[in-house]
């Protein structure tokens, strides 16, 4: 039988979470668990009826949560922008960023709506603009930025050469380059938050393995069928060798909330697999700053939007206490 692990989330009340990918599986446990500690939560979503259905789940398993719906397509730039542009317009601040949504091995190689593979352009690229473009609110906010990455990052490396993947396609591959960006965008956003004194914090986190709807038949994306994959992994989570979607989420939680969440940490599932949420060491693909600039810079120009201040190599760098070598 798998062990419960659970996690102290503090008040929240007042403050306003963003949650990508809410309207199920591990994203849907985090939002539920922001709401009850009182967070007012904003879940962007692509299908409108998923999500509000997800909504209405937690109003009615939280009393007095105030969640809310806003659309969203994080394989489409304009969708990231109309996003943006909505809660700009509204003018509050974001106290709370999760950068949780994600795609995972298609079963033949896509493409976003501007021509970007499609886990490279959701997983990485989406959330670049989303961030990016939410950069005031989040300032006004003093925000915690959590992004969620993948145990596939443990190793691998980025194809500078073809970060699309136009010449050569492996489709895992193109998953674990997706989530080294992600960490690495996560490192630098933390590094420039303080050297431009921004009062934003930049943290990631790793779910380990758990039986989600990652894998799951999704014929909007070509696969009609559960992978046996999948079905393995729900096995091993109920005999407690891996988590369960309700561990799996506590990483996140923990970036976003923890009392000792100072930003440029890295957390996961104490047995990386699974286990009771805890701080990590960062995995190599993540270590080295020169990628993580080099990575701002790529995705600043592929989404069109340019954030100018310095750099964290031009004033200088608070050294991570994850990572002895940044």
């Amino acid at each position: 039988m798998p062990r419960t692990y659970d996690l102290t989330i503090p008040d929240l009340t007042g403050r306003l979470a963003v949650v990508t990918g809410a309207s199920d599986g591990i994203g849907h446990i985090i939002a539920t668990r922001l709401a009850q500690a009182g967070a007012e939560v904003v879940m962007p979503v692509r299908s409108q009826q998923k999500g509000e259905a997800a909504a209405q789940r937690i109003r009615s398993a939280v009393d007095g949560a105030t969640v809310s719906t806003r659309s969203l397509d994080l394989s489409s730039l304009e969708s990231v922008a109309a996003l943006v542009a909505q809660l700009t317009s509204e003018g509050r601040p974001v106290h709370l960023l999760v950068n949780n949504a994600g795609v995972m091995r298609p079963p033949q190689r896509q493409e976003t709506t501007d021509g970007f593979e499609l886990q490279w352009g959701t997983n990485h690229l989406g959330h670049v603009a989303l961030t990016l473009g939410l950069l005031p609110l989040l300032r006004a906010g003093g925000a915690r930025v959590t992004h969620q990455t993948s145990i596939a990052a443990r190793s691998g490396e980025l194809n500078w050469d073809d970060l699309n993947h136009d010449e050569t396609y492996d489709v895992m591959k193109a998953y674990t380059g997706s989530k080294i960006a992600v960490g690495l965008f996560a490192r630098e956003l933390d590094a420039r938050s303080r050297a431009g004194g921004w009062g934003i914090s930049s943290n990631l986190c790793h779910p380990g393995i758990s039986p989600t709807n990652l894998l799951a038949a999704q014929p909007a994306m070509g696969r009609d069928r559960v992978p046996a994959e999948r079905r393995l992994i729900g096995v091993l989570s109920r005999t407690g060798v891996v988590g369960t979607p309700r561990s799996a989420a506590l990483p996140a939680l923990m970036a976003a909330t923890g009392a000792d969440s100072r930003g440029d940490q890295f957390f996961g599932p104490k047995r990386t697999v699974g286990g009771p949420p805890a701080r990590q060491e960062l995995w190599a693909p993540l270590r080295r700053m020169d990628d993580a600039r080099r990575v701002w810079e790529v995705s600043e120009r592929l989404v069109g939007v340019r954030v100018t201040a310095p750099t964290s190599e031009a004033v200088g760098r608070r050294p991570s206490a994850t990572d002895p070598r940044a």
